[in-house]
C-alpha cells in the first residue's frame, strides 16, 4: 500500500530511517531552509537515508522542482544539529526541515533554478498554512547555527519567498558610509546591536564586546537580509535593515 505525503503540494515517498518522537508538548512552529551541499542530488539522498550519516530532513526539493518527502512530519528529523533560536535548542522537535538541492559553497555554490524556487515556495506555504507558522519563523541553518553553517546562502532568494507570503523579509538599506563596527570593537553601540540581534532570535551574548560570535552572528544575518555584502562587518545598511525588521514584527515574535 503506497503512503501518501503529508503535503498537499505533489511530492513521492523516499522513506529515511533517521527520525525520532518529537519532544512532548513541542509545538511544530519553524521551517528551516538548507542547502544539501553535496556534489550531486543522488549523494544527498543517499546520505540523508543512511542510518550511519544520522542526519535527514522532512523533504527533499530537486533543481527540476521534484520534492521528495523522507520523514513524516510528526516525527523528528534530524536536520538541524547544535542550534538555537529564541531561547529554543531543540529546534529538531519544533520545526520542518527543507534540505534544497545546491553543491553549496564547498562544491560550486550557484544560483537556485526557477522550478526549484517555485517549488520551496508551495511546500514552504502549504507546510505554514498548515501547523500556522509565523513568517519570522522561516529561517536558514545558518541563522540558528551561525558558527557552523552557511546555508542557505546568501544567493538564496528570500525575498522572492516573502514576495510569495514565504517568511518575513525587509527591503535591505543600501550600502552607504556612516557607523560601522566590527570584530575587536567595543562599547554601547556594539552591545545595542547585540541586543536587537537577539531581539530578532539569534544566539548572542550582550557583552559589549563585538567578538567572533557577533561577527558569525552579523555574518548569518548578511547572509539572509543584506545579500549585497557579507563580511560579518556591522555596517549602517545592516544595522539600519535589522532596525526595520524588528518593527515588522508585531509583539518582537514568537
Amino acid at each position: 500500500m503506497s503512503v501518501a505525503a503529508d503535503t498537499g503540494v505533489k511530492a513521492r515517498i523516499h522513506p529515511s530511517p533517521n527520525h525520532g518522537r518529537r519532544a512532548q508538548g513541542a509545538p511544530i512552529d519553524m521551517v528551516i531552509m538548507h542547502y544539501t551541499g553535496m556534489p550531486s542530488a543522488e549523494d544527498a539522498l543517499r546520505r540523508l537515508c543512511d542510518p550511519r550519516s544520522e542526519v535527514s530532513t522532512h523533504y527533499l526539493v530537486h533543481e527540476d522542482g521534484a520534492i521528495v518527502q523522507c520523514v513524516p512530519e510528526s516525527r523528528r528529523a534530524w536536520h538541524a544539529g547544535r542550534s538555537f533560536w529564541k531561547g529554543e535548542t531543540d529546534i529538531n522537535s519544533r520545526s520542518i526541515g527543507i534540505e534544497i538541492v545546491n553543491p553549496g559553497h564547498e562544491f560550486g555554490y550557484r544560483a537556485f533554478p526557477d522550478a526549484q524556487i517555485e517549488a520551496v515556495i508551495a511546500l514552504a506555504s502549504d507546510i505554514c498554512r498548515r501547523h500556522d507558522i509565523r513568517p519570522w519563523m522561516v529561517l536558514g541553518h545558518s541563522d540558528i547555527a551561525p558558527d557552523r553553517k552557511d546555508d542557505p546562502g546568501e544567493l538564496f532568494p528570500w525575498k522572492r519567498l516573502a514576495d510569495a507570503g514565504v517568511g518575513l523579509y525587509s527591503e535591505p538599506f543600501p550600502l552607504e558610509a556612516g557607523l560601522w563596527m566590527q570584530e575587536g570593537d567595543s562599547g554601547q553601540p556594539v552591545e545595542a546591536l547585540q541586543s536587537m540581534l537577539g531581539l530578532y532570535g539569534y544566539d548572542i551574548d550582550i557583552t559589549g564586546q563585538f567578538d567572533e560570535k557577533t561577527r558569525n552572528v552579523v555574518t548569518a544575518f548578511q547572509r539572509h537580509f543584506r545579500q549585497d555584502k557579507v563580511d560579518g562587518v556591522a555596517d549602517q545598511s545592516s544595522i539600519n535593515t535589522l532596525h526595520s525588521l524588528l518593527t515588522r514584527l508585531p509583539d518582537l515574535g514568537r
